[in-house]
């Protein structure tokens, strides 16, 4: 067993949990911050051996902050519910807290996702290198509305193996997810004043669409990387017009 803590913060995640913490079981102890989920999410990880508290979400930043408090060692990992690490990454990672000798804060790995009915190959959507490996006493966090992410200080190291993901269950999750990610974001921007209009709106969603399926290649992932620039149209459009109605409440 490593000296380090597998960190997962869920909510209704029964799906892929087991996975995702069978894939931390060389990990000294795996913990488990649970949003009051209504389905088996706390179940499973008990019965595969994580530690679970139960902590009401008043979103990414007091969550971390909360589950930090509750950490023992100083190396963790970080991953989604909807995550599993593959068991070239477990080697890679293995290896390298093994011999680090803190030469390393942070080590970033590639995230492969599957979207529709493939593992996406561009979109900007891969690698999509993310720090979910740190040394915690040199680690911050930072969020923007919804969305969170790690900075470390000190040198980092990109790792080979893949974080294999799957954000979404069908469309009709997808389309869950982005209604409560556009309403989130729309709610940050809004209490920092940015501004909205419908032509604006309408230009962030156009340029989302542009950018993720030529620029970014997505017509080369065929019928899901149509849909998912698609989805990235409505988003942008969303978010923006979002802001607007907020506005006009207020």
């Amino acid at each position: 067993m490593l000296n380090c803590t597998g960190l997962i913060l869920t909510y209704n995640g029964e799906k892929y949990l087991k996975q995702c913490i069978q894939s931390l079981s060389f990990c000294k102890e795996i913990l488990v911050i649970d949003s009051n989920s209504q389905d088996k999410t706390v179940e499973i990880a008990q019965k595969n051996g994580a530690r679970v508290i139960i902590n009401s979400w008043k979103g990414p930043a007091k969550q971390f902050k909360f589950a930090f408090k509750h950490i023992h060692t100083d190396w963790v990992i970080s991953l989604d519910q909807d995550e599993i690490l593959s068991p070239e990454l477990q080697e890679e990672i293995k290896h390298n807290l093994h011999h680090n000798d803190k030469k390393y804060a942070g080590f970033f790995c590639p995230r492969k996702s599957f979207y529709f009915d493939r593992f996406i190959k561009h979109c900007g959507w891969y690698p999509d290198y993310l720090l979910r490996v740190f040394y915690l006493p040199k680690t911050s966090l930072y969020t923007s509305g919804p969305h969170y992410g790690f900075r470390v200080s000190g040198d980092t190291l990109k790792l080979k193996g893949h974080i294999i993901h799957y954000p979404y269950e069908n469309l009709f999750h997808h389309m869950e997810k982005i209604n409560y990610y556009t309403q989130e974001a729309a709610k940050d921007m809004a209490e920092k004043n940015i501004s909205s209009g419908v032509i604006k709106a309408l230009g962030h969603g156009l340029a989302r669409f542009m950018k993720i399926y030529f620029l970014k290649l997505g017509f080369l992932d065929g019928k899901a990387g149509f849909i998912l620039s698609l989805n990235a149209f409505f988003y942008g459009f969303h978010k923006y017009i979002r802001v607007l109605e907020f506005k006009k409440a207020n």
